[in-house]
């Protein structure tokens, strides 16, 4: 389940023109395999645009197109799913990763399990995991993503975007809040998230052959195969899907129905968020919208 985690969040990595033209014309991508779809139609003064994310990946597999620069040129705002220019949300960030109470990363585990973990922190992370006593097991996850990449230069593709952000001179937004999130996986039981990191240490060249391959179907922006990942039932995430995508993204096409109404924006989210019939592109084809998808 925690595998999908980098294409949902990009929570803790880390434009205004002459003229804004919301005429520009983009090239229809012929095969769906890409992450960046243009929204029209339902009235919408301008059109606006979804792209795909993924939370650490080589920063040379990053796939900033030309055409995904010109839409980004040409929205007025930019929405990810937190303000992440926002000083606030990075420092909030930190607090809520922490679990509720006098929960402990030790009383998750049975000692044998415990010592499991922690000898693979001090060994292959060369990190004591005294200092993570109180930290959500999922956000520990991530800090094994690195062992996972082939690379030295690592880069979130939020934090790309957010350069082209400050280029531009655009305004950043948050589909969330921070505390959101943070409620999002205190809503997955503290031991479930401690049996999938203890799973993913068990098992890390077994993960790392399905991180690659997830990395190499973002990469050539293969959405369906991306949806086939997620149903893996060694590594997918159907127990909690509902928890992690639907009910979020349901929420956000609330919200777009207003924030695209009279202007254009630049919309950045997980990339996990916009494949199934209840990822974002399906969703906002249900509302009524043209979601195009735009060679990148």
């Amino acid at each position: 389940m925690m595998k999908i985690i980098p294409l949902l969040l990009g929570t803790f990595m880390f434009f205004c023109c002459k003229a804004q033209d919301n005429t520009i014309k983009l090239r229809t991508n012929s095969t769906n395999n890409t992450l960046l779809w243009e929204i029209s139609g339902k009235q919408l003064a301008a059109p606006s645009y979804l792209f795909g994310t993924f939370h650490l990946i080589c920063k040379a597999d990053i796939p900033l197109g030309e055409q995904l620069k010109t839409a980004l040129q040409s929205a007025k705002e930019i929405y990810m799913e937190l303000d992440m220019d926002d000083p606030a949300t990075i420092m909030g960030g930190m607090r809520l990763m922490n679990m509720k109470g006098d929960s402990t990363l030790k009383s998750l585990y049975k000692e044998s399990d415990y010592k499991r973990v922690e000898t693979f922190f001090n060994d292959s992370l060369h990190t004591p995991l005294d200092m993570f006593q109180h930290m959500k097991p999922f956000f520990l996850e991530a800090l094994l993503y690195p062992k996972m990449l082939p690379c030295k230069t690592m880069s979130g593709v939020e934090e790309e975007l957010l350069k082209l952000a400050k280029e531009n001179k655009k305004e950043i937004h948050g589909l969330e809040t921070m505390a959101f999130q943070a409620s999002v996986f205190d809503s997955i039981p503290y031991t479930e998230q401690a049996q999938e990191l203890l799973k993913t240490i068990d098992s890390l060249p077994s993960y790392r052959k399905y991180f690659e391959t997830m990395v190499k179907v973002y990469k050539n922006q293969q959405l369906d195969k991306m949806l086939e990942l997620f149903s893996n039932s060694d590594f997918g995430m159907e127990d909690n899907q509902d928890i992690l995508l639907d009910k979020r993204n349901k929420n956000w096409v609330v919200q777009l129905n207003t924030i695209m109404k009279n202007e254009s924006v630049f919309i950045a989210v997980g990339a996990g968020h916009l494949v199934g019939e209840m990822g974002l592109i399906a969703l906002l084809r249900k509302e009524g919208y043209t979601v195009r998808p735009i060679e990148n």
